[in-house]
């Protein structure tokens, strides 16, 4: 027992000493930050490097040097633990460390910009665990710092990031992240964490669900990449999230492009924040040590040129953009087939968080390629990557810009190349604008392998790739027809039909967003190219010509009269309504007219004859005993009626219910049906299941050549399941005597 009292003794005296050295410490360093600031909206990049003496922290009664102007991080006013996180893998700052960490050291908002790759992400986290050791946070204490990110993958990497760094600490961190299935347990320990990593949605729904659930204390926040954040439209999220922060914080928002949304974003939610844009003033917007290549290439020849540059590089780590999801699919599966002769791999929305997890640790420890969306273009550090390959034009410069940013990363050297089409030669220009340095080369068309007739070949041999390539057309072409930058994106100058081609498809597949915009449009040919024209020569001639043609043609031509060559003609109704009886052509109202009844039309003018075709007169049905009481025959009639209907009633309401019953089931199985494919494919549905109408009970009239009478058809087969025997029988003599009459 005296042996175990002295080892609790000692155990609380080394407990204290640890504490009374970790408040020494944190004394000295407030000392420091608070003597050694630097001024307001200063450059650090721009002043004077301190002493460069290996073990630079003063100790008490030395004179603090300056840290602003710092080229290692021994050199910052940093706790112990941090230093020992850093070493041995970081010693040397870059420029986006060296410019925002004597800023964010001292408790003032920051809003960066930097190239990609250039480490951004340690510029957020050492603040974060300074600020936290310095107040002395500790798991009781709840939430301190909140790090959101755009997408699972970047929070992944940036929470190992984290516990690399701060494995010395004692705060707690989690990763909240969406695609899990562990939301109960998040919501037990949530609350006891000091750090959360996380996307906007999880944050939210943890805020909306979870009991307890308190930000009141928060230190400091954390945006990676804002535009990214704001760019997949988490506004509203965002906003929800910042009403529920304090607002006495301290807010880190970092970028590798300054848009106007981040600009708006840090006005209304950063107090005097440092702006810091390290390599505006750069001659280049990429790194320098990265080499950028463009090459002309038809569409109908870009999976072919793919495939040739893949063969041709079999050696290196590839990592290859597409525009949509389904293009992403289609093009590993095909390939996949094909057998290139290096493992492939593929990455885009929508897929499962382990799965997708898995995909990006194989492809950071093994060479292969990667065909993926922009969801892998934002803040991955994958290392060496030799080569990105862009096949699909990017949406705009920034978007080209954080693609390329996966090569050549902070110190490592790599290699890009962008396949553009002929009509998309105006990127060419704003890359140039962007002080982008890129070559422009001509394909060498002697080692290019067409693979148009391979892939009709795996379509037909293997039938459930035929769906592939049809959604694959069908979202690429819908994706250039959202995009607004129509001088780059122009539909009307794709080679469609040899784009369809090229994916082996042995037709075009019908695009339904395509027929919206002709709908309703009752417009010939020969004027609607007569528009195009004179839309064409309208921007030659400098004049702003309307972008949509038909647009156009309403506002020049007005009312245009119907040719036989048209585009989507409304079918004639003349003829139809011509032919048909008079009774029904009475009987069609017009939607917008009101039908009112007119008072003053007189009652009881149907004729009534009696058994030798004697007209009787008005009402004579109703005389009992030579007296005419039509009240009291009106109401006796009323009842009479209701009890012959009343069984028929139920019948229809009864058919009724089971009819509405089959179609809310219909409607659930279509429903699952739609989200089990959404599960399995990636964002935009597949078009080919809308083309499918539900087939209906067709009721024709026919009028006969000799008189007025209508006859009404169905469709017998539907009738059998509602209608008993008894009637069935009916309607068949009925039928028959027609026949013979």
């Amino acid at each position: 027992m005296t042996t175990i009292n002295k080892n609790k003794k000692k155990t609380a005296v080394s407990q204290k000493q640890r504490r009374l050295t970790e408040a020494a410490e944190i004394d000295l360093l407030e000392s420091w930050i608070s003597s050694m600031k630097p001024d307001p909206g200063s450059n650090p990049l721009s002043l004077p490097h301190p002493p460069g003496d290996d073990s630079p922290s003063p100790s008490d009664g030395d004179p603090f040097p300056p840290f602003a102007g710092a080229v290692r991080f021994d050199q910052l006013p940093l706790s112990r633990k941090t230093k020992d996180g850093l070493r041995p893998k970081y010693t040397t700052m870059s420029d986006v460390q060296r410019a925002s960490l004597p800023h964010s050291l001292c408790g003032r908002d920051v809003l960066g910009a930097a190239k990609t790759g250039s480490g951004k992400t340690l510029a957020f986290i050492i603040p974060v665990l300074e600020k936290l050791y310095r107040v002395r946070w500790g798991p009781e204490d709840g939430v301190g710092c909140i790090i959101i990110s755009p997408t699972k993958e970047l929070a992944g990497q940036l929470f190992e990031e984290l516990k690399l760094v701060g494995k010395y600490h004692s705060l707690s961190a989690g990763l909240l992240i969406g695609g899990r299935k562990e939301v109960e347990t998040e919501k037990e320990h949530v609350n006891y964490l000091n750090i959360l990593v996380c996307t906007p949605g999880r944050l939210l729904q943890h805020m909306n669900e979870t009991p307890n659930f308190d930000c009141s204390q928060l230190q400091i926040l954390v945006l990676d990449e804002a535009d990214r954040i704001l760019d997949r439209g988490f506004k509203k999220e965002l906003n929800a999230i910042f009403f529920q922060l304090p607002k006495k914080r301290q807010t880190l928002l970092f970028s590798a492009t300054q848009t106007k949304s981040v600009q708006d974003l840090a006005r209304l939610n950063l107090k005097d924040p440092e702006y810091l844009s390290v390599h505006a003033e750069c001659p280049a917007a990429t790194p320098d040590q990265l080499e950028q290549t463009v090459i002309e290439v038809p569409l109908d020849q870009k999976l072919d040129m793919l495939w040739s540059f893949i063969k041709t590089h079999l050696n290196t780590k590839i990592l290859v953009f597409l525009s949509t999801n389904k293009q992403v699919k289609f093009v590993y599966e095909a390939f996949k087939k094909l057998r290139p002769g290096i493992p492939l791999k593929c990455l885009y929305g929508r897929m499962k968080l382990e799965r997708r997890m898995g995909i990006y640790s194989q492809f950071i420890e093994k060479r292969s390629v990667l065909f993926a969306t922009d969801v892998a273009s934002r803040g991955l550090d994958v290392p060496v990557v030799d080569w990105v390959v862009q096949v699909d034009c990017p949406e705009d410069v920034a978007t080209y810009i954080h693609r390329v940013g996966r090569t050549a990363r902070f110190t490592s050297r790599g290699r890009s190349v962008l396949f553009l089409a002929p009509s998309e030669n105006k990127m060419i220009t704003n890359l140039h604008e962007a002080k982008i340095p890129i070559k422009i080369r001509k394909a060498n068309t002697q080692r290019l392998h067409p693979i148009s007739s391979l892939l009709a070949s795996l379509l037909v041999k293997y039938p459930d790739m035929q769906p592939l390539a049809q959604r694959a057309f069908i979202t690429y072409v819908r994706s250039i027809y959202k995009l607004k930058d129509k001088e780059i994106f122009d539909i009307d100058k794709l080679p469609i039909e040899g784009f369809a081609a090229s994916l082996g498809l042995p037709m075009t597949p019908k695009m339904r967003f395509l027929d919206k915009k002709m709908q309703g449009k009752n417009v010939p040919w020969s004027v609607l190219q007569r528009c195009e024209n004179k839309s064409k020569d309208d921007e030659i001639e400098g004049e702003k010509a309307p972008r949509d043609v038909l647009t156009q043609l309403e506002n020049d031509f007005g009312n245009v009269e119907e040719d036989t060559d048209i585009f989507y003609p409304k079918e004639s109704t003349t003829e139809v309504e011509e032919t048909q009886p008079a009774i029904l052509r009475e009987m069609k109202i017009s939607k917008k007219k009101k039908v009112k009844i007119n008072m003053d039309k007189p009652f009881g003018t149907r004729v009534v004859f009696d058994e030798e075709l004697n007209p009787l007169p008005p009402l004579a049905a109703m005389v009992k005993n030579g007296n005419l009481d039509v009240k009291d025959a009106g109401k006796e009639r009323f009842k009479k009626l209701m009890e012959e209907f009343r069984p028929k009633d139920e019948e229809d309401k009864l058919l009724n219910r089971q009819r509405l019953w089959e179609r809310r089931i219909k409607e659930k199985m279509k429903i699952k049906r739609g989200r089990a494919e959404d599960m399995e494919d990636d964002e935009d549905g597949s078009n080919a299941d809308s083309d499918r109408e539900t087939k209906r009970t067709k009721i024709v009239f026919h009028s006969d050549d000799e008189g007025d009478e209508i006859k009404e058809t169905k469709d017998l087969g539907s009738l059998a399941d509602s209608i008993s025997i008894a009637e069935q029988e009916a309607l068949a003599l009925k039928l028959l005597s027609s026949m013979h009459s």
